[in-house]
């Protein structure tokens, strides 16, 4: 049997929420990706051309740094890894998530929350972050998902 792990990025909440109840589901471990400089609500106004979460993702370098680097990677099969989409992706902390662990042999796949915008090209756009390992798309998680659609979900992963 695979053994899952559930990681997640969230600056508001709403995809922490859906991370929880996803690893709930899944009947998987649960571990949060935090920023060194936790996002202010200013950091995250994406009207400000100067707010850090515009610079950052007008920035393909960009790499914010995490506040720890203990996540349990190595004990794990599956990653469910998921984020909020901003600007038709993932955070630019999801690339430094990536970069800082071995995936080689491992399955990724995505999930995220969004006010408007799929996944589109995610997987894609992350897969160099992540040499070796198995990278797909997989559900936009919006409003409250049901454990029970969720657990539907996962079986055909």
């Amino acid at each position: 049997m695979k053994k899952i792990l559930v990681t997640y990025f969230s600056a508001s909440g709403t995809t922490a929420k859906a991370a929880q109840i996803l690893a709930k589901a899944a009947n998987a471990d649960l571990y949060e990706i935090k920023p060194a400089v936790p996002y202010t609500s200013a950091d995250l106004d994406w009207n400000n051309s100067k707010s850090r979460s515009s610079l950052e993702m007008n920035d393909n370098s960009s790499r914010p740094e995490l506040a720890d680097h203990d996540a349990p990677i190595a004990e794990h099969d599956t990653i469910l890894l998921g984020f909020p989409i901003w600007w038709y992706t993932a955070p630019t902390i999801i690339n430094t998530f990536l970069e800082a662990y071995d995936f080689a042999g491992k399955s990724i796949v995505l999930f995220a929350t969004s006010g408007g915008s799929g996944l589109g090209q995610t997987a894609s756009k992350l897969t160099y972050s992540c040499p070796g390992a198995q990278i797909k798309n997989g559900k936009l998680l919006n409003g409250t998902p049901s454990e029970a659609a969720l657990r539907q979900w996962l079986e055909t992963l």
